[in-house]
């Protein structure tokens, strides 16, 4: 699994330009799902999101992660991470799971995280056209791979 993690002050997801959800202080995690994803992938990095420690303190150093500053999470499905763009000018997204593959990992993750920050996360729709709204916050943008573990 490989997520883009952005520290927002606020973020929404819209789907035939209706607000789908939205979220105020928190993360913005967007996430692409390959075929050999598992349980461990889902586990290391919903552990990794929600104890991430980079939000500021009073001394403006990065300190805490979304639980201690009861943040908001929204989960946003992103094929496009595994792109290739080795070959050509058209990204090749070969790597990218399959919905009937995608779909049960997407939602078993939208679960363990849900369990991990202890309350319930927001998430778009996987498969939509989705348009996404962020003010990001420092910016602070992070990316994680599970099979690499950073």
């Amino acid at each position: 699994m490989r997520v883009v993690i952005q520290r927002v002050l606020e973020a929404s997801v819209s789907i035939n330009n209706e607000i789908y959800s939205s979220i105020k202080n928190g993360l913005l995690v967007l996430i692409g799902i390959e075929d050999a994803d598992d349980t461990q992938d889902i586990e290391w990095l919903s552990k990794k999101i929600v104890s991430l420690r980079i939000f500021n303190d009073t001394e403006k150093k990065m300190n805490f992660s979304v639980q201690d500053v009861k943040g908001e999470i929204l989960v946003v499905s992103q094929f496009t991470l595994f792109a290739s763009t080795k070959k050509g000018n058209r990204p090749s997204y070969i790597k990218s799971a399959k919905p009937e593959i995608a779909v049960p990992i997407y939602e078993q993750f939208i679960q363990q995280i849900n369990r991990d920050l202890g309350k319930p996360i927001k998430t778009g729709q996987f498969g939509a056209d989705m348009q996404i709204a962020l003010i990001n916050d420092g910016p602070v943008t992070l990316l994680m791979d599970s099979k690499s573990k950073e």
